[in-house]
């Protein structure tokens, strides 16, 4: 299970950490991403961050965004700077598959989102 926490009413410019929170270890999570959905809009992919730390963001987002994860603490985050009023939106993590054993097992596991407002 994903909670996402951490976004809000912030002006152009400012700065954003989002967090999503796993009730169970991230360690072997294949891959974990978040992705935003604004009104009217499809659900986007954002970042996203493979087990052994590779790192993938949309070209909207490169150089302003920086996905991380906390194996210890079961925290994935996504640090957002020089927002801009087009970041606004529900922003959603999510866990795709889990691997044990040398297997891999499909969670395709979703957070709730968490909205963010970029006002200009």
């Amino acid at each position: 299970q994903l909670q996402a926490s951490g976004g809000g009413l912030v002006q152009a410019g400012g700065s954003l950490t989002l967090s999503c929170k796993a009730s169970e270890s991230i360690f072997n999570i294949n891959l974990m991403s978040w992705y935003r959905q604004a009104p009217g809009k499809q659900r986007e992919l954002v970042a996203s961050i493979r087990h052994r730390g590779d790192t993938n963001y949309a070209d909207s987002v490169k150089g302003r965004f920086t996905i991380s994860k906390d194996n210890t603490k079961k925290i994935l985050y996504l640090q957002m700077n020089s927002l801009k009023p087009e970041d606004t939106a529900a922003y959603y993590c999510n866990a795709d598959a889990l691997w044990n054993a040398g297997e891999l097992y499909v969670l395709d596991s979703w957070g709730q989102g968490t909205e963010v407002t970029v006002s200009s």
